[in-house]
C-alpha cells in the first residue's frame, strides 16, 4: 500500500521502518528537518534496538521518502497514520496543539482528493477527541463528511521502548476503532498478517483502552514497588513473593475481577487491606496506592446510594444481600451497608436472597444477622415475586438468568432497576434498567 506517517518520533519512525521493510511505500512527514535528513541518509532519528540496520536497509530500498508537505503526503497515499506527540500540559491536561494543527492541514489536503482517504490516529488521545474534536475540523476544512469523503479511525499502539520492533512484529492484539467497515478492512489488510487477534471496536473504546492499558501497567509497577517496600521492612524477599503471586494465572494474572461491578466486601479483602495498611504504618512505610483502595471502594458504594436516592422513590427492593453471588456470607457485604444506609434515610426495604433466608442460615451467619442485622432479617422475603411486586426501585446484586427471568415475568414499566453487577441482556425486562457505571 501507499502509506503516509505523520510524526517521526518514536512510534512514527519505528512504524515507517517496519512498514517499509514489509514492502509498502511509505511517506514520512515531520516538521523537524533534522529528522528528515537522518532518514534520507538511512539513519534513525530514535535510538532503538535494531533500528540502525533496519532504517539503513529501508532507505536504500527506495520505498521510503520524507517530506514536510502535508498535502503531497495525503495526495500520494491511501492511508495516513498520525503519530504526532500529545504531551502533558502544565496543568496535566493533554496538549493537543500538534494534532489539531495537523487536522486542519489534512482536511485541506483531503478536499483535493477524489478518493476517500483513511486517517488512522495512533497518537494517544483523550476519549472523544477523534469524534468530537478532530472530525469537525476535518469535515469543515475538507468540505466532506466522515464515512463518505474520508474515514477516521483510532488504532492504539503497544510498542515498548527498547523492544519496539519485536513488539511491532508480535503485538498482544491489534485494536482498530472504526465506525465503518471499509477502513477496518483496509487496516486488516495492512496488519492482519501479524500473529495476534485483530479486533474491531468503537473509536471511543479504542481511545479509552489505551489509557486503561497504560494506567494498568503503572498500577502493576506501583503494586510491586509498594509490596517491595513493605517486604523490605519485614525482612521478606520481595522477588520471591511477587514470583509466587505471578504463579497464579487463575485469579492473579487473569481476567478474574477485571469486570465493572459493585464495591467489594466479604471476610477477606477488607480486613486484609486494613491489616496491610496498619502494618505499613507500624514500620513507617508509605503505601499510598494500597492505602487508597478502601476509600475508593467506599466511593463506589456512595455512588450507588446517590443513584438510588436521586430517583425519589421510597419502596426499595433488594435482590441479593450477601457480598457476592452464591454465598450466604454477610460479613462486610456492601449490599448490607447500602441497605442500612437506605433504612437510615427512611426508605422501606424488602429483601430477597435465596442464600440468606433466615430459615437456611446456620451457625455464625445466623448469629451474625440476629445480633447485628435483626431489622434487615425481618425484611427478608421467601419469594422474589413478592419483592418485585412491592417495590418501585429494584437494586440487583445477584446475577444469573433466573433473576433476569423473574424481572421479565414480574416487573412493571413504572419500576427502575439499578443493576450493580452487569446483568447482560435485559431486553425482556419491562422496567427501566440503569447500570451503576454503564
Amino acid at each position: 500500500m501507499n502509506i503516509s506517517i505523520f510524526g517521526l518520533g518514536y512510534v512514527g519512525a519505528v512504524s515507517l521502518a517496519c512498514l517499509g521493510r514489509d514492502g509498502h511505500d511509505v511517506i514520512g512527514v515531520d516538521i523537524d528537518p533534522a529528522k528528515l535528513d537522518l532518514i534520507r541518509a538511512g539513519k534513525t532519528p530514535v535510538v532503538e534496538e535494531g533500528m540502525v540496520e533496519l532504517m539503513e536497509r529501508v532507505a536504500a530500498s527506495g520505498r521510503v521518502t520524507v517530506t514536510t508537505d502535508v498535502g503531497r503526503a495525503v495526495r500520494d497515499s491511501e492511508i495516513s497514520l498520525v503519530c504526532v506527540g500529545t504531551p502533558s500540559a502544565a496543568n496535566g491536561s493533554q496538549d493537543q496543539g500538534a494534532v489539531l494543527r495537523l487536522a486542519e492541514a489534512m482536511g485541506r489536503a483531503i478536499a483535493e482528493k477524489s478518493e476517500p482517504h483513511v486517517v488512522v490516529f495512533r497518537s494517544t488521545l483523550v476519549p472523544g477527541t477523534v469524534e468530537d474534536v478532530l472530525r469537525p475540523i476535518i469535515e469543515r476544512t475538507s468540505g466532506k463528511r466522515d464515512g463518505e469523503g474520508f474515514f477516521l479511525c483510532f488504532q492504539p499502539e503497544f510498542l515498548r521502548e527498547g523492544s519496539s520492533i519485536r513488539d511491532y512484529d508480535k503485538p498482544p492484539f491489534t485494536i482498530v476503532g472504526a465506525n465503518h467497515a471499509q477502513p477496518a478492512e483496509r487496516l486488516r489488510a495492512l496488519f492482519g498478517h501479524l500473529p495476534a487477534k485483530f479486533i474491531r471496536t468503537s473509536v471511543r473504546a479504542a481511545e479509552m483502552m489505551k489509557y486503561c492499558c497504560n494506567n494498568f501497567h503503572a498500577l502493576k509497577i506501583t503494586f510491586a514497588n509498594e509490596t517491595a517496600r513493605l517486604c523490605d521492612a519485614l525482612g521478606v524477599d520481595a522477588f520471591e513473593v511477587m514470583d509466587l503471586v505471578c504463579q497464579d494465572t487463575q485469579l492473579n494474572i487473569s481476567r478474574a475481577y477485571l469486570k465493572p461491578g459493585f464495591a467489594f466486601g466479604g471476610s477477606c479483602l477488607p480486613k486484609d487491606l486494613r491489616a496491610t495498611t496498619h502494618l505499613a504504618k507500624m514500620h513507617d512505610v508509605e503505601i499510598p496506592m494500597l492505602a487508597s483502595i478502601m476509600p475508593s471502594n467506599q466511593r463506589h458504594l456512595d455512588l450507588a446510594l446517590q443513584r438510588i436516592l436521586a430517583l425519589g422513590k421510597r419502596r426499595i427492593g433488594f435482590i441479593g444481600l450477601s457480598f457476592k453471588s452464591g454465598t450466604d456470607d454477610l460479613r462486610e457485604s456492601p449490599l448490607v451497608t447500602l441497605a442500612e444506609q437506605l433504612i437510615g434515610k427512611g426508605m422501606e426495604l424488602a429483601v430477597y436472597d435465596p442464600e440468606v433466608l433466615l430459615s437456611r442460615l446456620l451457625g455464625a451467619n445466623r448469629s451474625f444477622i440476629e445480633r447485628h442485622l435483626p431489622h434487615i432479617g425481618r425484611m427478608l422475603q421467601p419469594e422474589i415475586a413478592t419483592v418485585i411486586a412491592d417495590s418501585d426501585v429494584l437494586v440487583v446484586g445477584l446475577g444469573d438468568k433466573a433473576i433476569v427471568d423473574a424481572l421479565a415475568a414480574h416487573g412493571r414499566t413504572d419500576q427502575t432497576v439499578i443493576d450493580l453487577i452487569g446483568l447482560g441482556d435485559t431486553a425482556g425486562v419491562p422496567a427501566s434498567v440503569e447500570g451503576l457505571c454503564w
